[in-house]
């Protein structure tokens, strides 16, 4: 998904509002104007101020419904006659609910011309609004702007086709950045190798020639790169989940989602972010506040562990695999992050997976046991997560060192932005196998949703207390 089909989605919002407001202010002012009042004289009394308080609640109520019709949905600028539709019968849907309303405003009763007239006005002024951004965005293909970087893959005719059409039509959204006809392990490293100097959004399966190893290959490189994997509709043969179906020069395509997050999921996501970390941010002051002063009080070092003990700043892997800065409260004594891998490896209790935890581990100091204990040590995370580097809830942010040992299967935990809390700690915490915590994190990227983010943050002070009585 790009930052730009984000942007376009959500910029339809406030202009359909305000479209629908100036549809029914049209239709007001033909009903009360001289032309229609000399047809139809007005028998009725409907002062502006009156009607717009109406308006403005039916416009809210029309951008719902927009909405559930899916005339938000993010994606790549869509068929013109498609939209056009969608707009149609979601004005009517719109219309419908009006006419349940005027069993309960006689004074829209006694003005069904008003009615009638801003559902055509909406029509009107929906379709060519939309036409005109569609048109601008697919305009800006023309510069780069927005268009979709893919490696097709295959070497039969479809795939020539699209190759042809991509490179053809800058308007198409699509710009092949590299064309590779099968997919072999020699094929696999040389794409990689490519992936790391060439920018590419999603890869493209067109043949029907290539057998199942390569496709099943193909699909686990997709995933492992964090790259949308889309393939022509009757190439696969087993049924995928969470699956959307695009017509591309009249040829059905794939695109398999790798989380319910995509699209808007994502900005409900980051709104509910922001809106709570700053809540909490304000409503756990007085308890940070404390805790810096501990901190201080118990040893000398700096309040935030930030940097590393060669001085350099600690940073965890982020969406897409992407490594961000990273900090936190200060629980063990300076410059002895690196004691994990040299002095105190023997005493690892994560030896089923990549992560190290030591065991009585020497380094934390008097506050610092207390304040891991109530995962203290985490709360400067709810500035990461109104920054926007990590969210509520997801995978927790590992190491660098950590996710260069994953096995591929494990990077699909890389998918979303990091955690302070996820299912995998109120499942059990730092007591589950490192198996076992990827596959929570994997499950709960693939049926992500807001009502089983706020149920694991409710979920997760009893845990908190759950880890520090089993302590």
């Amino acid at each position: 998904m790009k930052k730009i089909e984000s942007f376009f989605s959500i910029l339809f919002v406030p202009v359909d509002f305000i479209i629908l407001l100036l549809a029914g202010a049209s239709a007001y002012s033909l009903r009360f104007s001289g032309w229609s009042a000399s047809i139809r004289p007005v028998i009725f009394n409907l002062p502006f101020s009156e009607f717009f308080k109406s308006l403005a609640l039916i416009a809210v109520l029309w951008v719902i419904i927009f909405a559930i019709a899916g005339l938000y949905s993010i994606r790549n600028a869509r068929q013109v006659a498609t939209e056009l539709q969608k707009i149609f019968l979601a004005c009517s849907t719109g219309l419908a609910l009006i006419a349940i309303v005027i069993f309960f405003q006689r004074e829209l009763f006694d003005s069904r011309f008003i009615v009638l007239a801003s559902w055509f006005f909406a029509i009107i002024y929906l379709s060519l609004a939309h036409f005109i951004i569609r048109w601008f965005q697919r305009f800006l293909f023309k510069y780069g702007v927005g268009v979709h970087q893919v490696v097709l893959v295959g070497a039969s005719q479809t795939a020539e086709n699209l190759l042809e059409e991509f490179s053809r039509s800058k308007k198409s959204g699509f710009s092949v950045a590299k064309h590779i006809r099968d997919f072999s392990l020699e094929t696999a490293q040389e794409l990689a190798e490519f992936l790391e100097d060439h920018e590419v959004d999603e890869i493209i399966q067109s043949d029907p020639n290539l057998s199942k190893g390569e496709i099943l290959r193909l699909y686990d490189f997709a995933n492992e790169h964090h790259l949308t994997f889309k393939y022509v509709a009757d190439l696969l043969e087993v049924k995928v989940l969470r699956t959307e179906v695009a017509e591309i020069i009249g040829i059905p395509v794939v695109e398999v989602k790798r989380t319910t997050l995509d699209g808007w999921g994502k900005i409900f996501k980051r709104i509910f972010d922001i809106v709570v970390s700053a809540i909490l941010i304000i409503i756990l002051s007085p308890i940070i506040l404390l805790t810096v002063f501990f901190i201080v009080v118990d040893s000398r070092g700096p309040i935030l562990f930030s940097r590393r003990d060669d001085g350099t700043y600690v940073t965890r892997i982020g969406a897409g695999g992407k490594p961000f800065r990273y900090f936190k409260f200060r629980s063990m004594i300076p410059n002895s992050d690196s004691m994990r891998y040299k002095e105190l490896a023997d005493r690892n209790l994560r030896a089923d997976g990549p992560m190290v935890k030591i065991k009585d581990d020497p380094r934390v100091t008097r506050i610092g046991k207390f304040i891991r204990r109530w995962s203290l040590d985490e709360l400067p995370e709810l500035f990461l997560v109104f920054m926007g580097r990590m969210s509520l809830v997801g995978p927790r942010p590992h190491l660098p060192e950590e996710v260069a040992k994953y096995e591929n299967y494990h990077k699909k935990t890389l998918t979303i932005k990091p955690g302070i809390t996820g299912l995998a700690q109120v499942s059990g915490r730092s007591d589950l196998l490192f198996e076992e915590e990827a596959k929570l994190d994997v499950y709960y990227i693939e049926n992500w949703s807001l009502m089983l983010d706020i149920s694991i943050l409710l979920r997760t002070p009893f845990a908190v207390l759950k880890h520090r009585n089993a302590e």
